[in-house]
């Protein structure tokens, strides 16, 4: 994705979720006002796909403790987001649009992935990363995932090297007192590697379910995944899966293929055998 187009999908994500919230709050949208040009210069996310992150880096979890973001990567792929808690609109909307997506998941938050969130604000403090997670613990609803969704914090010099990992931009825009940033996530292998980003505040579950699976190096999910996932192909310019026609026609062959199979080797068994017909023996003494 070029940069030119970066900026017009932070752009129309920043108008997008302003216009929501309004909508939410029962008031009409303000007229949107677009960043100065050289906060949106700076604003963006750039894909490192394949990239270590720098999982020796320290940052602070929700309940004080020091900790290092190696602590979450081991044996299950990790979805990493980058917000910052006091976010009057657009990080809210992505950690809903998350927390949505894994309510339609059958994968469990805490058993088959780990999810980490990092405010990168450095002046945020554990108090609201434990008041984040109470929330969306609390939406989520199922058992276990307080094991499995970490809210983070950190100082500059963590946040700087996680997102520069990460790929992503943002910037402080003093008159409006807020962050300029742009709006997604990424799916990383248990080892710390970057696999696949999706973009926006929405996510599809199905998506997330492939970017999972791939990432764990299909030791998540059933057959029938890996099927669908071979017929699937990620597209890092649009931070999704997109089928491949020409797998997919090549699997319905086969199919085809095996049910005709299957039918003649039905009807054959089926069908009744005919006696094999017996020599007539000659008569004694010749013919008349």
């Amino acid at each position: 994705m070029s940069s030119y187009k970066s900026k017009l999908v932070v752009l129309l994500i920043l108008v997008t979720s302003l216009s929501a919230h309004a909508q939410i709050m029962g008031t009409e949208a303000p007229k949107p006002v677009a960043p100065p040009p050289n906060i949106i210069n700076q604003v963006g996310i750039e894909q490192n796909l394949n990239t270590q992150l720098p999982l020796n880096l320290t940052f602070i979890d929700e309940t004080g403790k020091a900790v290092k973001l190696a602590d979450y990567f081991s044996q299950k792929p990790v979805i990493l987001s980058l917000v910052y808690y006091e976010c009057p609109m657009l990080c809210t909307e992505t950690l809903n649009g998350m927390v949505s997506a894994f309510g339609v998941l059958k994968f469990d938050v805490g058993k088959e992935f780990n999810v980490v969130t990092v405010s990168f604000d450095p002046r945020e403090k554990p108090p609201l990363a434990a008041a984040k997670k109470a929330k969306y613990l609390k939406r989520y609803g199922r058992p276990g995932a307080e094991q499995g969704w970490h809210f983070l914090t950190g100082d500059d010099a963590s946040i700087k090297a996680l997102t520069n990992a990460f790929g992503f931009h943002y910037a402080w825009d003093a008159p409006s007192q807020q962050f300029a940033h742009a709006a997604g996530i990424v799916v990383a292998t248990p080892q710390g590697r970057i696999a696949q980003y999706f973009y926006g505040v929405e996510f599809s579950p199905k998506d997330l379910r492939f970017g999972l699976i791939q990432a764990s190096q299909n030791q998540i999910g059933t057959l029938v995944d890996q099927v669908l996932l071979y017929c699937y192909h990620y597209d890092p310019r649009t931070g999704r899966y997109g089928p491949i026609v020409a797998r997919v026609m090549a699997i319905a062959g086969v199919g085809t293929i095996v049910i005709l199979g299957g039918f003649l080797i039905l009807m054959f068994r089926l069908e009744p055998k005919q006696p094999l017909p017996q020599p007539r023996r000659a008569r004694a003494g010749g013919q008349r």
